[in-house]
């Protein structure tokens, strides 16, 4: 099975999907937004909640260089409201239960783990353009640290 990971300099592949409140959000709500795309497998396991976290740490630090944060995962509005108030996020998340987002930006992957192999989000991020290109991608992504190196990459880049 083969993954199409778009590339730098790539147009980002649109989407649609609800957000923790059920509002539907696409890549196109996000005019002239940088956009910081992050894949993550399951709300409120440890990588995961530390990933968002760091994020919602450095959320300010985000909004004042105009990009927007999204976190995404297969579960459902439900379970990131929980894990959003559990952790006091200030992060967005989409649910993307059929894996759609995840499939177009070639996060859905074949993983294995204790000799078994299926199919799952692997950890991985995208820094979107305000011109709706990819301009830096990460992938095997370690959460510990992750929010402050997507922060320095969009400093470079701005």
């Amino acid at each position: 099975m083969s993954y199409s990971i778009p590339e730098v300099g790539q147009k980002a592949p649109d989407f649609s999907a609800p957000d923790q409140d059920s509002h539907q959000v696409s890549l196109g709500d996000f005019s002239g937004q940088w956009i910081v795309l992050y894949f993550y497998p399951k709300d409120d396991t440890p990588g995961c909640t530390t990933e968002a976290k760091d994020f919602t740490e450095l959320s300010q630090d985000f909004s004042k260089l105009n990009a927007k944060i999204l976190g995404v995962s297969v579960d459902s509005e439900k379970s990131h409201c929980k894990f959003i108030n559990k952790h006091n996020l200030s992060i967005t998340l989409l649910s993307d239960p059929e894996h759609q987002v995840a499939d177009a930006y070639g996060a859905w992957r074949l993983k294995k783990f204790m000799g078994k192999e299926y199919m799952g989000v692997e950890r991985s991020t995208f820094l979107i353009a305000p011109d709706r290109t990819i301009a830096y991608t990460w992938a095997k992504v370690k959460a510990k640290g992750h929010g402050a190196t997507v922060l320095a990459k969009l400093q470079e880049l701005i």
